[in-house]
C-alpha cells in the first residue's frame, strides 16, 4: 500500500495541487517505465501485447467501478471528465428545442460540450435550490459538478435528481478519488484520474447507469463487438460500447497501478487534512470553502492572488490560482502532512 514516503515530488515540495494533477507515486511511474522498456524491446504487436492491452483495460475498469462502488459493465475508459461529458451530451442528441440547466461555477470541460450540444443552455447559481428553480418542461439535463472546482462545495446531487426527476450528468473531477462516491440514482458521472486519483495523464472514466439508453453518438474501435464494410455494428452490451479510444499501454499500466494503491482510509485523512488546512489559514485570509464540504480549500487575500501563487513556488509550496475569480486553491489528499500545510500558512503570511 502506497505511503506519503511513496511520493517522490513530497520530498521537496509542499504540494498541494491534486486538485489539477495528483502526485505520483514511485510504483505508478515504476509501471509506465517497465512497460514502456518491455514494448521497446519486444514491440507493439503480436498476441502477447493485444492480450496484455486488454487485460490491462479489464483491471483499469474494474479499479474505476471500485473508486465508484459500481458494477464494471457501467464503465467507460476515457481520457478525461471532459470527454466522458462530450461523450454523454452527444449521444443525447439534444435539439434546440431542448434545455440543459447547468451551473455558472462550472469548468470548461462540462461547459464546452453542453454547449456545444445545441441546446438551450439556462445557467443557475450554484445551489440546490437555484438549480431546480431553473428547471422548465424543456428542460431535458441538469449538467452539473459534484464539487465544484472554484468554491470547493459539495453539491447534493441525490436531491436534484430525484426532485427534478431530469436525467443528471455529474462532472466527478473533484470528488472521485477524493471523497466517497454514492452513485444511486445518478445517471451519468465522470472522472479525471490524473487528480485525486494520482494516476498518469490522460485517464478517465464515465459511469452510464443505463447504457442502451444513450446513444452512441463517437464510436471508436472499442465500441463494437463486430462490424460490416459499410460501417455498421454490433455494439458492446455494456458501457465498455462508450471506451473512448486507444490508451496506450504505459499508461494503462500506471493507472492499475495508481488505482490500486491507495490506502483504506484515505477519504478520512484527506478530510481531516483540509479541516485542518481551513483551520490554519481562518486567521489569515478570507477562506470560502464551506466547512466539511470537500478536499478543497479556496481561499482570497487581500493581495494580488497571482503574485502569492509565484511567491509560495519560489517556496517550493505547490498551490493553484483560479484566473478571473481572485481565489488561491490549496488541494489536501492523504497523503498531505502538518509540515505542507505549515509551509503554505508560513508562506501566506509572510508574502
Amino acid at each position: 500500500m502506497t505511503s506519503r514516503a511513496d511520493f517522490p515530488v513530497l520530498e521537496r515540495y509542499a504540494y498541494l495541487n491534486a486538485g489539477t494533477n495528483g502526485p505520483l507515486a514511485r510504483a505508478t511511474i515504476d509501471a509506465v517505465v517497465e512497460r514502456a522498456e518491455r514494448d521497446g524491446r519486444e514491440g507493439r504487436s503480436g498476441l502477447d501485447y493485444i492480450e496484455g492491452m486488454v487485460a490491462l483495460r479489464d483491471e483499469a475498469r474494474r479499479g474505476f467501478a471500485d473508486v465508484l462502488a459500481a458494477d464494471p459493465a457501467h464503465v467507460a475508459l476515457t481520457d478525461s471528465t471532459s470527454r466522458g461529458c462530450a461523450l454523454v451530451l452527444a449521444g443525447l442528441g439534444l435539439t434546440p428545442e431542448d434545455e440543459i440547466v447547468m451551473t455558472d461555477q462550472e469548468h470548461f470541460g462540462l461547459m464546452a460540450p453542453v454547449h456545444a450540444s445545441g441546446a438551450r443552455v439556462v445557467l443557475s447559481e450554484a445551489t440546490e435550490d437555484a438549480i431546480l428553480a431553473a428547471v422548465t418542461p424543456r428542460t431535458r439535463l441538469v449538467a452539473t459538478s459534484h464539487i465544484f472546482w472554484t468554491t470547493g462545495r459539495r453539491l447534493d446531487v441525490h436531491r436534484i435528481r430525484a426532485e427534478s426527476g431530469l436525467p443528471i450528468l455529474v462532472d466527478g473531477a473533484q470528488s472521485a478519488g477524493a471523497v466517497p462516491i454514492e452513485l444511486r440514482d445518478v445517471d451519468f458521472y465522470t472522472v479525471s484520474a490524473q487528480k485525486w486519483l494520482c494516476a498518469p495523464e490522460p485517464t478517465g472514466a464515465l459511469y452510464v447507469r443505463d447504457p442502451e439508453a444513450l446513444r452512441i453518438a463517437l464510436p471508436t474501435y472499442f465500441s463494437q463487438t463486430s462490424y460490416e464494410p459499410t460501417g455498421a455494428f454490433v455494439a458492446k452490451v455494456d458501457a465498455g460500447r462508450f471506451d473512448s479510444g486507444w490508451i496506450g499501454l504505459p499508461t494503462l499500466a500506471g493507472l492499475v497501478a495508481a488505482l490500486g494503491s491507495h490506502p483504506p482510509d484515505r477519504y478520512e485523512r484527506a478530510a481531516d487534512n483540509a479541516a485542518r488546512c481551513r483551520e490554519l489559514l481562518a486567521d489569515h485570509v478570507e477562506v470560502v470553502t464551506p466547512p466539511g464540504q470537500s478536499t478543497l480549500v479556496s481561499f482570497r487575500t487581500a493581495g494580488d492572488p497571482t503574485e502569492l501563487v509565484a511567491s509560495l513556488q519560489a517556496r517550493d509550496v505547490i498551490v493553484r490560482e483560479l484566473p478571473g475569480r481572485n481565489l488561491v486553491r490549496a488541494s489536501c489528499g492523504w497523503w498531505t502532512d502538518e509540515s505542507d500545510l505549515q509551509r503554505l500558512v508560513e508562506g501566506v503570511t509572510t508574502s
